[in-house]
């Protein structure tokens, strides 16, 4: 499928499935704006991640949205006296923050409409993720089905359709396909307790998940860590 001229919005958090899904958006001819969130998460270094990798890819524009989800208090990303965990443990993690991707697809979907852009482009992933609802098939397509009937646009008969590419892929898929898009995983950055400098502590569920793709992946892992994983 080819989209030469189309304008995509495409979810840029910094990390390995963000870039996969963006690179995709490109190959298939979209002029793509990049939206990264500022939202209370515990670190910056993803966000210094989205800004490089957005540079380097090219993107019509790239913008960073500030909002605090931090009110919310019950995530271990946006409330920093709760620990990541470090062990995998069934049910939906404490990692989980309440209505995210809600919220930023409806931000994607306002700038979409500013933009005359008739498709959002995400990187979740419904196979090697860690238990949000929020990364479902099911809710993808009924927040499509709310998208087209909340805005001006759809409404005027210019429809938004929402893409997850990688929405039933797994970890190993994602990356074998990133390498046949030269991505360099080595600028992003996919922990929830990264460092100051981007350094990845191996130890939590992010970690674990991009650590086992590339183990079934069959190929060297990037990721630069804070320390030597034994």
């Amino acid at each position: 499928m080819t989209a030469l001229g189309e304008k995509a919005v495409v979810l840029l958090s910094g990390g390995l499935d963000s870039i996969t899904a963006l690179a995709i958006a490109q190959e298939q001819g979209y002029q793509c704006y990049a939206l990264s969130f500022r939202y209370g998460q515990r670190h910056s270094a993803e966000l210094n991640a989205a800004s490089r990798i957005a540079e380097q890819a090219g993107v019509l524009e790239h913008r960073i949205f500030n909002l605090d989800l931090s009110l919310f208090h019950s995530s271990a990303l946006t409330n920093h006296e709760l620990p990541v965990p470090e062990a995998e443990k069934p049910g939906i993690p404490p990692t989980y923050v309440p209505a995210r991707n809600t919220i930023f697809l409806s931000v994607a979907m306002g700038w979409a409409e500013v933009l005359a852009a008739r498709h959002i482009f995400t990187g979740v992933n419904a196979v090697d993720y860690s238990g949000y609802p929020d990364c479902r098939p099911e809710f993808m397509l009924a927040f499509q089905d709310m998208a087209n009937l909340a805005t001006k646009e759809a409404v005027e008969g210019r429809h938004i359709t929402l893409h997850s590419p990688l929405i039933s892929w797994s970890k190993a898929t994602i990356i074998q396909r990133g390498q046949q898009l030269g991505l360099d995983y080595a600028e992003t950055v996919s922990c929830y307790q990264a460092d100051a400098n981007g350094l990845a502590c191996g130890r939590c569920d992010s970690c674990r998940l991009r650590r086992e793709g590339f183990n079934e992946a069959k190929l060297p892992d990037p990721t630069r860590y804070q320390l030597p994983l034994s």
